[in-house]
């Protein structure tokens, strides 16, 4: 039986962690053919497969994503 490996979740250089705001996104990419994404207040986690990653991180990029406040 093989066993299933946990993500290894790590918080971008970007993010000013502060523990009375711990808003952070976190990712782990440990996991072959899958990346996770986690939100470090709440815990919540989403996966995508590494192709749907690379098409985000390329629109992300071309700034599809950006929000205007």
């Amino acid at each position: 039986m093989m066993a299933v490996r946990k993500f290894e979740f790590r918080t971008s250089t970007a993010c000013t962690y502060n523990n009375n705001d711990p808003r952070c996104v976190e990712i782990a990419t440990n996991v072959p053919g899958r990346v996770a994404v986690r939100n470090s207040a709440t815990g919540d986690t989403v996966e995508f497969t590494s192709g749907e990653w690379t098409d985000f991180l390329a629109g992300a990029k071309l700034g599809e994503f950006d929000v205007t406040a």
